[in-house]
C-alpha cells in the first residue's frame, strides 16, 4: 500500500494510468459494456461502481485542457431515459474545475469505435445503463 492512493485503485489500474500519455483515452465501463470484444487492454474492477472509480481516477489523472470535450458519454437511444448517474458525473467534473459543456455525447457505435482505440477499458460492476465514460488524459503542469 502507498499513502495517498485510494485503495479502490488497484496496482494494475495505477500502472495503466501512469503509462498513459497526453491525449490517450481511457474508458470506465459499466457491467454491460463489451470490453473484451472492443479492446485488448481490459483492467477489471469487479465489485466496484463507476462513481467511486471515476472520483479516484480523477484525483490523479489530469483531463486534457487542449481539447473542447475531454469527457465522452454514451448517448441514450431514442425512448430511453436520461440516466441519473450523469448528474453525479457533472458534479465530479465541476469539482475538478470542468463544466458540463466539457462533455461530448457519442452515439453507441461511435462510442464503441473510440473504445477500440482507447489505451484501456476499466470494467466495473456498475448496473446503471449508459454509465460508460471516456476520459482524455491531459498533462501535469509545473504550476
Amino acid at each position: 500500500m502507498l499513502k495517498g492512493i485510494p485503495s479502490i485503485l488497484s496496482p494494475e489500474l495505477v500502472k495503466g494510468l501512469m503509462e498513459m500519455g497526453h491525449g490517450d483515452e481511457i474508458v470506465i465501463a459499466d457491467g454491460h459494456f463489451p470490453a473484451a470484444r472492443l479492446n485488448e487492454n481490459v483492467i477489471r474492477c469487479d465489485g466496484h461502481q463507476i462513481v467511486p472509480i471515476l472520483t479516484a481516477v480523477l484525483q490523479h489523472l489530469p483531463l486534457d485542457t487542449y481539447v473542447d470535450k475531454p469527457v465522452a458519454l454514451m448517448d441514450v437511444l431514442p425512448g430511453d431515459s436520461i440516466p441519473n448517474i450523469w448528474e453525479q458525473y457533472v458534479t465530479i467534473l465541476k469539482q475538478e474545475g470542468f463544466k458540463k459543456d466539457s462533455i461530448k455525447w457519442e452515439s453507441r457505435y461511435d462510442f464503441y469505435e473510440r473504445a477500440k482505440s482507447a489505451f484501456a477499458v476499466i470494467t466495473t460492476s456498475e448496473k446503471a445503463l449508459y454509465a460508460n465514460v471516456i476520459l482524455t488524459k491531459g498533462i501535469v503542469s509545473e504550476e
